[in-house]
């Protein structure tokens, strides 16, 4: 057809990559989002919510909506930093770009202290290795190490050991995902191998495209 073919090739043209590719990344993370959060609020909200099925439901597709809308967000709005810095330097890339990118996406998207974003900061958080590179714990004590790390800055806080910071839970997670994107960037190996491939899905595959079948549909 002359209209996709004229469209394939528009897709296909390297002056527009950037642009597609911030495209590519919002419908990767809005897949990938819904992918990982809609079987696991499936099963939580029916062991522990009270409720008729209409309720259970609703909180289930609200749950999916609201992680799969963050993620889109953060990987486009991760993208474009990328793609303002390398153009402010003349198409030069700087090995700071990653950290100053997820530390504004971080802010952004996931700076609110919400029940959502305090499971995906917190998984975030968790999956880096560079916590525990002296030595390997299972994934299951990385999860509760996670939460202790978190209650545990909040009872220093509540002993007045340390004072409160004001908006430390954004802080918090801005650098979290500014650690995180750095790390994937430079050193991978350092970062547990589901999250790897799951930024491998988010940040890398929405760079390939050659059609609006591979742009929008499939993802390679």
């Amino acid at each position: 057809m002359p209209l996709v073919d004229s469209i394939n090739t528009i897709i296909s043209n390297p002056d527009y990559a950037d642009l597609f590719s911030i495209i590519k990344g919002f419908r990767n993370g809005a897949v990938y989002g819904a992918k990982i959060r809609f079987p696991h609020a499936l099963v939580m909200t029916f062991m522990f919510r009270q409720g008729s099925l209409p309720v259970k439901m609703r909180a289930i597709f609200k749950a999916t909506f609201t992680h799969s809308r963050n993620l889109a967000y953060f990987v486009t709005i991760y993208k474009t930093v990328l793609v303002v810095l390398k153009r402010a330097r003349g198409g030069k890339e700087h090995h700071v770009d990653p950290f100053l990118a997820g530390l504004v996406g971080g802010y952004i998207v996931f700076g609110e202290d919400t029940n959502i974003n305090n499971q995906v900061n917190q998984e975030c958080l968790m999956q880096c290795q560079f916590l525990t590179c002296i030595v390997r714990l299972h994934q299951i004590v990385l999860y509760v190490f996670s939460r202790i790390a978190v209650g545990m800055a909040k009872l220093a806080v509540k002993q007045e050991v340390i004072p409160s910071v004001p908006h430390g839970y954004t802080i918090f997670a801005s650098l979290t995902w500014a650690i995180v994107m750095w790390l994937f960037k430079h050193h991978r190996d350092t970062l547990q191998g589901s999250l790897r491939s799951s930024m491998v899905y988010l940040y890398e595959d929405s760079n390939l495209f050659s059609s609006v079948t591979d742009l929008l549909w499939v993802n390679k």
